[in-house]
């Protein structure tokens, strides 16, 4: 689902992987995560492709909310997992978004 109803500015987390070999458990915890972000405050929404390379933007009110997430400890013990077991690579960029536009029929 494409999320459409942000109004800029606010920032976008671009969080692209490469799986390895073993995923035991990164789907049920990527769930997880996905439902514990959106309970947290200055969380706008979530996209996410996931094939060959994986990638998921989460939108957020300010940089003072990523922060919050990071620092949240569920989200700290995904993360831990995620370099020791899931990924052989990923790459975490965070933009603000000041302009937008798309198209839907």
């Amino acid at each position: 689902m494409i999320v459409d109803h942000l109004k800029p500015p606010y920032y976008a987390v671009i969080f692209t992987t490469i799986m390895g070999d073993n995923t035991k458990g990164y789907a049920e915890t990527s769930k997880r995560i996905e439902a514990l972000a959106k309970q947290q405050d200055g969380y706008l929404g979530l996209e996410f492709a996931r094939n060959e390379i994986g990638i998921t933007v989460s939108y957020w009110q300010s940089l003072e909310a990523i922060q919050n997430w990071k620092n949240n400890i569920e989200h700290t013990e995904a993360r831990t997992l995620g370099r020791e077991q899931w990924y052989k690579q990923y790459q975490l960029r965070i933009c603000k978004v000041e302009r937008e536009y798309g198209f839907k029929k």
